[in-house]
């Protein structure tokens, strides 16, 4: 059993057994960044965004970071950010 890797990343078989998911590996072995955490993000990036008009789709827009609008270190929605062209939105993923 893997004890240093939190319980999202552990999916149990038969036999007592656990191994990391194909998903975890994924998701958190990728370059991509999630856009949770305000030391990930900083203005001049370009991240991809979702709108609060776009939340019930989960619709994406892609822009460069002017500034960042949350002020804490981390959300579990995305840090909210201003993009250059105006848009505000909460930063899904960090593309560069």
């Amino acid at each position: 059993m893997v004890s240093h890797v939190g319980h999202a990343a552990l999916a149990c078989c038969s036999g007592g057994k656990s191994y990391l998911s194909p998903e975890y590996s994924y998701q958190h072995m990728s370059a991509a960044k999630s856009g949770q955490h305000r030391k990930d993000i900083r203005p001049g990036l370009i991240v991809d965004v979702i709108l609060k008009k776009d939340q019930r789709t989960g619709k994406r827009t892609r822009g460069i970071v002017k500034e960042l609008l949350t002020n804490s270190s981390f959300h579990p929605h995305g840090i909210k950010v201003r993009l250059e062209d105006g848009q505000v939105g909460r930063v899904a993923e960090v593309i560069d």
